[in-house]
């Protein structure tokens, strides 16, 4: 079962310019500029603290950047409505609190809310994508379980479909396979690929390089607030690259990265 990308929408991709994203005075992220086009399947890289969350906030428009913008069809994501940005880039944070314990089923329906579903009411498309997302994030069996109930990978699980079901063009996704075991990282990313496949565009941070290697057509690496690459994993993940962006030894061969220990 794959996740399809919406096809009504339009989308050419997001473009990022120039952006400077600050807090309490303090610049987190310093003239980052992108490009996340359909068809690609992007990693942002880098260590703890670099400015991936924060990048991700400023180019879906939930941080307003004190410098520079960011873009989808010619609009400033700052400046969408709540619903025409779920529409355009569906997004998956790195913290993704519940407010209460809710049937996972419902959770994952919270996708298509900007479709104007009606919780406990899908019909047509709307219930379509939701049964869609739970096949593909391996949920069916868990569809009427309580949230209060599941593991962190199988909460994780829950809000990958939720990301899936809203079927926008764009998926932007924090860390989308923490807390996962290996044969779900794998899924969840085998999913994303097949969405790119299918027309979307997927900007993702991910921690494993090795993971990012197999699967990513781009790498964008960060280091304190800064774009330090952006390019293909033949080009930009190479040992010099460890040792500038993470500290640390190692040695690259096709997708097998092997860390050795710290400079």
């Amino acid at each position: 079962m794959t996740v399809e990308a919406s096809r009504n929408q339009g989308t050419s991709g997001l473009t990022v310019s120039g952006l400077r994203l600050m807090a309490g005075g303090t610049t987190l992220v310093e003239g980052a500029s992108f490009r996340l086009r359909a068809g690609e399947l992007v990693a942002l890289l880098g260590p703890n603290g670099a400015g991936k969350t924060t990048l991700l906030r400023g180019a879906v428009g939930l941080a307003h950047p004190a410098a520079g913008q960011a873009q989808v069809e010619g609009e400033d994501t700052a400046a969408m409505t709540p619903r025409r940005r779920a529409l355009q880039l569906a997004y998956l944070p790195q913290n993704r609190p519940l407010a209460w314990p809710s049937p996972v089923r419902d959770v994952v329906a919270l996708g298509r809310f900007a479709h104007g579903a009606a919780l406990g009411r899908l019909r047509g498309a709307d219930r379509t994508a939701v049964e869609r997302a739970l096949a593909a994030c391996d949920l069916q069996q868990l569809a009427g379980r309580s949230t209060a109930t599941l593991s962190g990978g199988e909460l994780a699980r829950v809000h990958c479909a939720r990301a899936f079901a809203a079927e926008a063009p764009l998926l932007i996704a924090d860390e989308p396979v923490a807390e996962l075991d290996p044969y779900h990282q794998f899924r969840v990313m085998d999913l994303i690929r097949a969405f790119v496949a299918e027309g979307g565009g997927a900007l993702v941070v991910l921690h494993d390089l090795a993971l990012a290697s197999r699967y990513a057509s781009r790498l964008i690496w960060m280091k304190a607030g800064r774009i330090r690459a952006d390019g293909p994993p033949a080009a930009t993940l190479t040992a010099e690259r460890l040792a500038d962006i993470y500290g640390v030894r190692g040695r690259i061969d096709g997708t097998r990265v092997e860390i050795e220990g710290p400079l």
